[in-house]
């Protein structure tokens, strides 16, 4: 018969079961300062170690003192392989920061390579031991670098071989030139430049030293910065290709399946069908994010597509891969009930980033004092011979789709098509039959012949918005062309797309919107005034206080939308890739011998994909 167990043994299991489970889930909380640590710490050591083999003078200093205790040596050989592991070092610096996984595989690797160098070739047991202690370290931590690799392409081969390439030839220079004074002779900039050159593909150079030490030197140096380079750009050239964010034709299916069911919840929703993002389902397939990565950047746009209560399944499968991967998760213009379910479901947080103006079109009229200037401008344009069409896209002559988009590539200001959250970036596409397009078009002067006339000046694009609304996608017109055109176009669409059973328009957005407002009426406080104040000033390059303006001549209905972000210290990363992603600023490689080609809005993609939808 077994011992009676006494109430407080039985009391205190429930309460160890709970201290277990709260020391397993603290073990489990990442730490957010070790990969940040442990990256610059990486990048300070390379910068020293490429330092003290490229300076000799630097090895005199009480720095080399202690920087003689990391790994590197004295010799000739081995100072060539400090600026080996030097250069691989910081190459590897912001992929530890960023937790990357074959980062921490390859510094794994390379620490006990270098602590037997230092144990069998140089005895140097203290330098063997930091090594290996910080290899151990590592091990301890390895669940700290969990993050899965980036999409990429080849380019970054070549991006790779042109900037270490470059820096390698500076770093060749500075060995070469900081060694004058054993040199034969006195060689030539151009002479030096030929010498690194040389010495770069593991070949002996022009210039001669009087030290056959000094010669080995600067031919491993130079060998061994032409090898990281070789090495990292075979490596990048080999891998397994990656592609870019797209939408598959698959993918592209199912997004549309939910928007014909739930797209009429959310103006941005038919955004989601851009080729250049990727998407994410949740486990029940009834709700999708949209998304591309910039920089590091896991950047949504809108609110999910699909069912409410499938949003937090696929918020959860979001957040789980940019997790996975140690991107930063942010979301742009989710509505005020997107954002209360992105904050709840992942613990974000939500800054207002503007309005969306929404007009009702059985209430809309160019009556009123209010609508007086929207009313005269109108009558003014039309009275210079201006009038519009308002059509479904499906209702155009292919010739009639490639005029429309190549006079607005034309218009454009950019050879970029800018846009991302709230831009479809193409036009005309089969699957696109149900956008309406209105254009602006000219009558033919007195005496001027009925061919030259009829000219198309302006253009405006509506995506769907469930069956009953459109969101203004486009908007470009003649640069010559009469101003007011833009106001002659949404009045002509709001006008005309009732009798096609549309009801709610969505027009631009107005970041900022609030603010501007607020600041402008009697009793602002000074802090308001004074932000009111930069806005106007950023306005003279970013459209902030026009488009507000703009919008406000057609009394819409104000919508908040909001910027969903994980910690406030990621902003700036988050705004510099938003501002990549919307094409403000366009990082890529450079175009030598010939012309930039302008970017199109005729996608080039099987019709087939249209029909089916």
């Amino acid at each position: 018969m077994s011992a009676p167990v006494s109430a407080e043994t039985t009391s205190d299991q429930p309460r160890r079961r709970g201290l277990q489970a709260l020391r397993s889930q603290a073990s489990a909380v990442p730490r957010q300062w070790l990969p940040g640590v442990v990256g610059y710490a990486c990048l300070a050591i390379g910068l020293i170690d490429i330092t003290s083999a490229v300076f000799p003078r630097f090895r005199a200093t009480r720095m080399h003192t202690w920087a003689g205790q990391l790994p590197g040596g004295t010799t000739t050989l081995a100072a060539a392989g400090t600026l080996m592991v030097g250069m691989v070092l910081v190459l590897l610096a912001h992929a530890l920061r960023r937790r990357k996984r074959r980062a921490w595989r390859a510094v794994c690797v390379l620490l006990p390579i270098g602590a037997a160098l230092h144990m069998l070739r140089w005895h140097q047991f203290v330098q063997a031991a930091i090594s290996l202690a910080l290899f151990v370290v590592m091990l301890i931590h390895q669940r700290e670098f969990y993050a899965k690799a980036d999409p990429r392409t080849r380019w970054r081969a070549a991006l790779n071989f042109v900037v270490l390439g470059t820096v390698s030839v500076l770093i060749g220079m500075a060995i070469v030139s900081v060694r004058w004074k054993y040199e034969i002779g006195d060689p030539s900039l151009y002479q030096r430049l030929e010498h690194v050159g040389y010495g770069l593909f593991g070949f002996e150079g022009p210039i001669h030293y009087t030290s056959e030490r000094i010669s080995d030197l600067v031919g491993y140096s130079l060998g061994a910065l032409g090898l990281v380079t070789a090495l990292t750009t075979a490596y990048l050239a080999l891998r397994p290709e990656k592609p870019e964010p797209e939408l598959t034709p698959e993918d592209e299916l199912k997004v549309r399946e939910l928007l014909a069911r739930h797209g009429k919840r959310d103006s941005l929703g038919y955004f989601a069908l851009r080729r250049d993002k990727s998407v994410l389902f949740s486990p029940t397939g009834k709700a999708a994010i949209s998304y591309r990565v910039v920089s590091g950047v896991m950047l949504a746009s809108g609110d999910p597509v699909g069912d409410v209560e499938a949003w937090p399944g696929a918020i959860k499968v979001f957040m789980t891969t940019a997790r996975e991967h140690a991107w930063v998760p942010a979301v742009m213009g989710c509505s005020e009930v997107g954002g209360e379910v992105w904050t709840r479901e992942a613990d974000l947080d939500a800054l207002e980033l503007g309005d969306e103006a929404i007009v009702d079109t059985s209430t809309f009229s160019l009556s009123g004092r209010a609508m007086r200037n929207v009313r005269q401008m109108v009558k003014r344009i039309e009275r210079n011979g201006y009038s519009c069409k308002v059509r479904r896209v499906g209702d155009l002559t292919l010739e009639e789709k490639r005029q429309i988009a190549d006079a607005a590539a034309r218009w454009r200001g950019t050879d970029t098509e800018r846009g991302f959250s709230m831009a479809l970036g193409r036009f005309g596409d089969a699957g696109d039959d149900d956008c309406v397009v209105v254009t602006a078009h000219k009558a033919p002067e007195e005496g001027e012949s009925a061919s030259g006339g009829d000219d198309l000046k302006a253009v405006l694009h509506f995506v769907p918005w469930g069956d009953d609304g459109i969101s203004l996608e486009l908007m470009r017109r003649d640069r010559e062309a009469d101003p007011g055109l833009n106001e002659l176009l949404i009045v002509a669409a709001l006008q005309e797309v009732g009798a096609m059973g549309i009801r709610r328009v969505s027009l631009n957005f107005a970041m900022f919107r609030s603010a501007l407002a607020r600041g402008e009426r009697i009793g602002a406080g000074p802090v308001l005034r004074a932000w009111r104040g930069l806005l106007v000033f950023l306005s003279r390059w970013f459209q902030i206080e026009s488009l507000y303006k703009f919008n406000a001549k057609f009394q819409p209905v104000w919508e908040p939308r909001f910027l969903v972000y994980q910690q406030t210290r990621d902003l700036p990363r988050i705004g510099f890739a938003a501002m990549q992603a919307e094409a403000f600023i366009t990082l890529g490689m450079p175009r030598f011998g010939r012309k930039r080609q302008r970017q199109g809005l005729m996608p080039e993609v099987p019709a087939q994909l249209g029909k089916a939808a």
